[in-house]
This record gives structure tokens, sequence and C-alpha cells, in this order.
């Protein structure tokens, strides 16, 4: 009798694994067709039909995982945000200083906005970065990509590169808009798609802003 209870009790993980992994496949099949039909609708036009039949799942499947349409939708842009700022890491770690790993994740930014492996290709002019970041939950995007910066700062703060005390989340939040400025705003005072300008230009604003004194 031991025996039999010690197999089924072995049994039970062993049988609960294929499901826990199916229910990840499914969920990731959906945002893989998620982000297809928003690549090839637009934002405003995709709608959760559009998804089932992408991924070759029941409408109800997708409601299992996305409880609604905006759900879904931030998930996918999270996704691709998270995925963005996953890419640029390697150019960011290549630098040792704080300003020359955020000018490397502005380049980043600039030479990769067009990939179409980093970030969601949109067909439409109204849905554009900018208007796919203002209709998305952008405090869940900016926490992510707060987060990437905080061990940064800490260790620019241990050599010295920025005050004593700064507010490392604020600062990292900081980062991150400027960041954003780059993916979303023309420059009018040197060539934004330039590596060596936007390099120069972080370099020479950046650490004015996070060494000085505090006001």
């Amino acid at each position: 009798m031991a025996a039999n209870r010690t197999t089924t009790m072995l049994k039970g993980p062993t049988a609960a694994g294929p499901a826990v992994t199916d229910e990840v496949t499914t969920r990731e099949r959906i945002l893989d067709a998620a982000e297809a039909c928003m690549s090839r609708l637009g934002l405003r036009r995709v709608s959760m039909s559009d998804v089932a039949e992408q991924a070759g799942v029941s409408r109800g499947s997708v409601y299992v995982h996305f409880r609604d349409r905006a759900t879904l939708v931030d998930a996918v842009l999270a996704r691709v945000a998270d995925r963005f700022v996953a890419g640029s890491e390697s150019a960011v770690r290549s630098r040792r200083t704080l300003a020359g790993q955020v000018g490397e994740a502005a380049v980043f930014i600039r030479q990769h906005l067009g990939d179409e492996l980093l970030t969601l290709r949109l067909p439409a002019e109204g849905d554009s970065l900018l208007a796919t970041l203002r209709s998305a939950q952008i405090d869940r995007l900016l926490t992510g990509w707060t987060e990437f910066w905080l061990p940064y700062l800490a260790d620019a703060e241990r050599r010295g590169e920025i005050r004593p005390g700064l507010d490392h989340r604020r600062a990292s939040e900081w980062i991150v808009r400027i960041m954003l400025s780059f993916a979303v705003m023309p420059s009018v005072t040197f060539d934004i798609d330039d590596p060596g300008a936007v390099r120069s230009f972080v370099h020479d604003h950046l650490i004015v802003g996070l060494a000085g004194a505090a006001r």
C-alpha cells in the first residue's frame, strides 16, 4: 500500500507538468498572434476574434488568458518593451560609465526603431510609437524600464559619477523619459541618427544633471 501511495504521489507533479507547459505555450502563441495582428491591422482595428483566428484557438481561449482586449494589448506592448530593453543590455554593459551606458542605450534606440524582431511595426500613421505609448498603461512600461537602470545608477554612485544621496528611482525615470524622447522626437541641434553625435549629446548633458549639487 505504501509503495502504491508513493507511486501515486510521484505521478502527480509529472502529470501536471505538461498541462502547465501547455498553458504557457498557449499564452505565448496568443501573444505572438496578437503582435502579428497588430502589425497587420494596427492597434485600433485588431479584435479578439482576429487574434484567436491567427493563433488557431477559440475566442474563449483568448479570454481565458486575457480578460479583455485592453489587457491583451497591454501584455503585447509590455513584452515588446521588455524585448527591446533586453536587446539593448549587451550594448549598455559594454560601457564603463553611466553617461556611456545611457549613450549606448540612446544609440541602440535610434538604430533599432525599425527592427521587426525588437519593435512592434504598426501599419497606420495614427498608430505611431507615440500613439502606442499613450494608448498603453504607460506606468507599467515605465516601471520595467526604470527597474532596468537602478543597478547602473547604484554602480555610478559607487564610482563617484553621481552625487551621493541622489534618488535613484527618480533619476532612473528621468533617464527613461530621455530615452523615449530619442524614439519619438527629432533633433534641431545635432544629427540624431549619428551615433557619435548621440553619445556626445548624452555625455555632455547627463552627468551635469545627476552629479551637480542638489537644489
